[in-house]
């Protein structure tokens, strides 16, 4: 059989290059030197073949990859509450959207035993997909598998899609379950961290980076994993401790938002074993570094979610007001809340008395397309709201002062709170709306020794800076210092108005009166005076910032809906030449 088809072949490729010799001459010698060396085609017995025998193999392999450290462990996770890194991936994207990379990575450490207990995938799942049929990058470490600790081969799976991810332009979103670096491999596990690191400050400010904490996430915790696979290397044994070590916190930390799921999610440098040891203090996981600890307390976290499945649909929802990368605008999306939609309740919604506090809250929803507003650290810094929504369609950040909690004075925790996220907007070109009714800066020593000044700068330092579009409106109080760092027009805003109960001054009308006249005996009537004829026209109204040009307009509140809309519209096509220079020195 072979030699017919070797003969058959023959005769075909000669008589080709004889009758085309005629028409290019150079033909001929390559005829000669194929009829000298024919070509010889392979023709396969019916059966299995070598292909079919490696294909096979390949898709064994890659059904136990699917079940990572074995269906004994994705029980256990499930009995916690807990997804599997696939079942995430699958929740977190659309349906049949995801492409997988390195399914069959394994680690090569062959110490300790190691070289006999291998997981095809060594932890971590890795790819991309589609969000609403955007693109992303993601990966979801295994707990299942090594307790999703890190190695060399787990930190260059994650480090190849993260290149990717810039290189294409995608969002990059983390989902992770691990106990930190794997000890067992030593200094490449912390060299794996490093490189992740490093692949974290390139991508930021390139393409949005997104943690989403599904499990613990530590600086060092202790795990037992069972390998049935040990007992005959090491008689009498059928388990082995792993030890898992610092290093994995300080990637979440280093991305634009950190995500937590209550009461399963963990972020601490060191465990409750280490705090106890070297502070004598009792402490639990939860505690020390759950979800309340980090999205209350620090502000490591930007929010939490009561479950797996609730936490995977809100991302989503979030990604929906990013842009792809700093290259790409964020998403319209169609309404049906008309651009020029008026509320009239906004005339009234400021309480007469300037002390009576009111939410700001209800003055976003009553502006934004329908009272669509994802809000971020809702739990942290309260006197501060931030967060997106979207105008006409169109994505914006919003930057409020709370007058519900502590009357919208600014402090070290919000003003750290607002600087970061406004830094963010500004290098993913996502437009600023900032309502202000902010009476200064907290005083007191607490603030002073802690370092209001410094961090108090940070966010003069990130409005100034911002070359997005800019549209600031002044609801009530502007006082001191706090009204210049609230996006004034003298930090380059492009856009600012004042509504009528407006105030604009270096400090209230009492506060100024006791100044003023701290130095006259009868001083009741002097007081009357000043307030009712040159403190109701310098602090109760916007008039004179807005004689001086300070402001741009003042408007009704029912209108500013349709105003904020046409200023956007307007400074869509905004260019800001910047002075060159290697990079800022903001205070850090």
């Amino acid at each position: 059989m072979y030699r017919e088809t070797f003969a058959r072949n023959y005769k075909c490729i000669f008589s080709t290059f004889t009758r085309v010799s005629h028409i290019y001459p150079c033909a001929k010698s390559f005829g000669r030197i194929s009829a000298l060396t024919p070509i010889r085609i392979r023709e396969y017995a019916s059966g299995n073949t070598k292909e079919e025998e490696v294909m096979a193999r390949m898709e064994s392999m890659r059904a136990k990859a699917h079940l990572g450290g074995g269906m004994n462990r994705i029980i256990t996770q499930h009995k916690k509450g807990k997804l599997t890194a696939r079942e995430r991936i699958d929740l977190l994207l659309d349906p049949g959207s995801f492409h997988e990379y390195d399914t069959f990575v394994e680690h090569q450490c062959t110490d300790f035993g190691m070289e006999k207990n291998k997981i095809i995938g060594d932890g971590v799942v890795t790819g991309h997909g589609t969000i609403n049929g955007r693109r992303i990058f993601v990966f979801s470490q295994d707990f299942t598998a090594f307790g999703g600790s890190l190695s060399k081969m787990h930190a260059q799976k994650i480090c190849k899609i993260m290149d990717k991810a810039v290189l294409v332009g995608a969002p990059v979103v983390g989902l992770n379950d691990s106990g930190g670096a794997r000890i067992q491999e030593g200094v490449d596990s912390l060299a794996g961290y490093a490189d992740i690191f490093q692949k974290n400050v390139l991508s930021s400010g390139v393409v949005p980076q997104i943690s989403l904490i599904m499990g613990p996430c530590a600086g060092k915790i202790h795990c037992l994993l069972k390998f049935s696979k040990l007992t005959t290397a090491y008689p009498g044994y059928d388990e082995i401790k792993l030890h898992f070590v610092g290093g994995a916190v300080y990637s979440p930390a280093l991305t634009d938002f950190t995500f937590m799921v209550r009461d399963t999610s963990y972020l601490f440098v060191t465990g409750p074993d280490v705090v106890k040891a070297v502070t004598n203090e009792d402490v639990t996981q939860e505690e020390l570094g759950g979800a309340k600890a980090h999205t209350v307390k620090s502000g490591v976290a930007h929010n939490a979610f009561e479950n797996d499945i609730e936490a995977l649909q809100r991302i989503r929802d979030f990604m929906d007001f990013l842009p792809l990368s700093n290259r790409d605008q964020a998403p319209i999306r169609h309404t049906d809340d008309p651009i020029t939609r008026e509320d009239s309740s906004l005339n009234h919604i400021i309480p007469i008395d300037s002390t009576k506090a009111y939410d700001v809250r209800d003055v976003i929803m009553r502006l934004v397309d329908d009272t669509n507003f994802f809000e971020i650290m809702p739990d942290y810094a309260k006197n501060i709201v931030i967060g997106f929504a979207r105008m006409g369609g169109q994505t914006v950040s919003i930057v409020g002062n709370q007058p519900l909690v502590s009357s919208g004075v600014l402090d070290i925790n919000s003003s750290v709170k607002g600087s970061r996220f406004v830094r963010f907007c500004d290098a993913f070109n996502i437009p600023i709306i900032t309502l202000v009714d902010v009476p200064g800066f907290l005083p007191g020593t607490a603030q002073e020794h802690n370092g209001i000044i410094r961090h108090g700068a940070k966010l003069l330092y990130a409005y100034a800076e911002a070359t997005v579009p800019k549209i600031t409106i002044i609801l009530r109080k502007a006082y001191g210092g706090a009204y210049d760092v609230m996006s004034s027009k003298h930090l380059r805003g492009d856009i600012n108005y004042a509504w009528p109960t407006g105030e604009i001054a270096v400090m209230g009308a009492k506060g100024a009166v006791e100044i003023i006249f701290r130095h006259v005996e009868d001083r009741t009537q002097a007081e009357k005076e000043y307030i009712d004829k040159v403190c109701n026209y310098f602090f109760a109204n916007p008039i004179p910032a807005a004689q001086r040009g300070f402001l741009d307009d003042v408007i009704l509140p029912s209108t500013s809906r349709k105003k904020i809309i046409e200023d956007l519209a307007v400074l869509k096509r905004k260019s800001l030449p910047l002075i060159y220079k290697k990079h800022d020195n903001m205070p850090l």
